[in-house]
């Protein structure tokens, strides 16, 4: 992998064309198109003149202008279609990934190569058609790229059949899903050369901002999602019907909430629910009932409240970037790209390579999700947290740890990279190898003389005493694999290891997926006044 990025040339930036934008009116005609620039903020209407040498020229009420089909995507029937819908890259799945990351990814990847991208809807819906020129378009034809946008289902579907080379998806491959493949020949779609975590998204459960409800529990989601609460005084608000928008069957988000939500109950979201393709759809529907609720992508709230939510252990759960990264927020999850092993050419391992790499960080949090880069955070002695620690229901003995721990809290802040391990296993799971790498980085950039803290915890299962050693091994475990992967480049940062086992849950010991949070070894880093 790092010897393909290397092939890749310097990033070199390209600005976004300034043309202006027009004001999108409630409806559009049959002879107009829509032209969206890729982070959706400039949309221009009109009628389509003429298209030639990659550029649009359409009629508007500013009069006719002249626009780069590099800066824009197409929409509406009129739309000019591509020569051809064959490409070289082919690309499918998550209609997330595809429609909301793909085209400003291509977009940067186009960037990153010093290249130009003129991205086209094909006229199929969900579909769009890329060319990437070298020499900011005045070069050869680098490749194309054909995405085609549905559910994180059809993923694996187009990998198994060869239609697709890289599947994008919003959950990760199935066991099921993933011997198939194997069996097929495709390789092993859970090692690190075939299934690729892109980034994380937060589920966000939103409200019309009028609701006066600010916070659900859990229980009281799933009851209302499975349809046995029906009316919003039933949780606090208003004598009125709940309205539930949900997403379509088979999408990868869907499945998520319902997992996260429903748990092992069996239930299942009601008939009565209105299903949705995409976030913003969900958001408007919400925005336009003051009886609705929903769930969307991080970035998609669109001036929708967004909702707490109280996990059955009574710990508050605030949807935020940070709270995303470190993967302690219930509706959080994975995005990933899959790929083949026995099939995947040069012009996609390259597109995949820069993906992973945090040249496309920013890309990706332009369009609205959560990167894996590190972030760094105080741990405040107000917060939820430290209140936790301050319980005075707990013995004497356990009480002496939860202190120490709280004394080093006060010295130290969190970094957003958390370590957990494979279950019943003493390997990191699948996002170890990444994080593992972009810390080795973070903390070459740290002044010399920095203290950092490998901090280890437990889930509740066991004697305090023996989760107290498990977790300061674990850390100590993380720590030698943190040196012994950076070698002298982190020769001058001062390395220790800690743990407090059971102490600070972050999610419920009462089931796996509860656990498996809570078994984790999080990164510290002496706050500025402690170096």
């Amino acid at each position: 992998m790092a010897s393909s990025r290397a092939n890749l040339k310097k990033r070199a930036s390209i600005a976004l064309v300034a043309f202006g934008a027009g004001i999108l009116p409630m409806s559009v005609l049959a002879d107009e198109v829509i032209l969206k620039s890729a982070d959706g903020t400039v949309n221009l209407v009109g009628e389509v003149i003429e298209f030639t040498n990659d550029n649009y020229i359409i009629r508007t009420g500013l009069g006719d202008l002249h626009v780069a089909a590099s800066r824009v995507r197409c929409e509406g029937d009129a739309c000019p279609k591509p020569e051809t819908t064959s490409a070289d890259v082919q690309v499918a799945g998550s209609d997330t990934v595809g429609l909301d990351m793909m085209p400003l990814l291509i977009s940067g990847y186009a960037s990153y190569l010093d290249a130009e991208a003129s991205v086209f809807a094909t006229g199929k819906e969900g579909e769009i058609h890329a060319k990437l020129v070298s020499d900011s378009g005045f070069g050869d034809k680098i490749g194309t790229y054909l995405v085609t946008s549905t559910s994180s289902d059809d993923a694996f579907k187009t990998l198994l059949n060869g239609s697709a080379q890289i599947g994008m998806a919003t959950r990760r491959v199935l066991p099921a899903e993933a011997r198939e493949l194997r069996n097929a020949g495709a390789g092993n779609m859970t090692s690190p050369e075939q299934e690729h975590i892109i980034a994380v998204d937060s589920l966000v459960v939103i409200a019309h901002p009028d609701n006066p409800v600010n916070s659900l529990s859990i229980e009281q989601l799933a009851g209302i999602y499975a349809g046995e609460i029906t009316n919003w005084s039933d949780v606090g608000g208003n004598d009125a019907p709940i309205t539930i928008i949900s997403r379509q069957e088979g999408s990868g988000i869907r499945s998520v909430f319902e997992d996260r939500v429903f748990g092992a109950s069996g239930a299942k979201t009601a008939a009565s629910a209105i299903e949705e393709n995409d976030n913003s759809l969900t958001a408007a529907s919400v925005n336009a009932d003051v009886n609705a609720i929903g769930y969307v992508g991080y970035a998609f709230q669109r001036g929708a409240k967004a909702l707490s939510l109280v996990n059955e252990c009574g710990i508050n759960m605030t949807p935020d970037e940070f709270s995303a990264k470190t993967e302690e927020y219930a509706l959080q999850h994975r995005l990933y790209l899959y790929n083949r092993g026995d099939d995947l050419d040069a012009a996609a391992d390259e597109f995949i390579n820069y993906v992973m790499s945090d040249e496309a960080d920013s890309v990706i949090a332009k369009s609205g999700f959560i990167d894996l880069s590190i972030t760094r955070r105080e741990q405040a002695m107000n917060g939820d947290r430290a209140r936790m620690l301050l319980d005075p229901s707990v013995d004497a003995y356990e009480g002496s740890v939860m202190r120490e721990m709280l004394s080093q809290m006060a010295d130290h802040d969190r970094l957003s990279t958390t370590f957990r391990f494979r279950t019943g296993s003493s390997r990191l799971d699948e996002r170890g190898a990444i994080d593992m790498a972009r810390l080795a980085d973070y903390l070459e950039a740290q002044p010399e003389g920095s203290k950092i803290m490998f901090v280890g915890f437990t889930d509740g299962v066991g004697e305090f005493d023996n989760n107290h050693a498990l977790s300061i091994g674990r850390a100590e475990q993380v720590m030698n694999m943190m040196q012994q992967f950076a070698g002298d480049r982190l020769a001058g940062i001062e390395f220790t290891a800690s743990g407090y086992g059971e102490v600070a849950p972050s999610a419920c010991n009462t089931a796996e997926d509860g656990r498996a949070i809570n078994r984790r070894v999080e990164v510290w880093i002496a706050a500025a006044d402690q170096t």
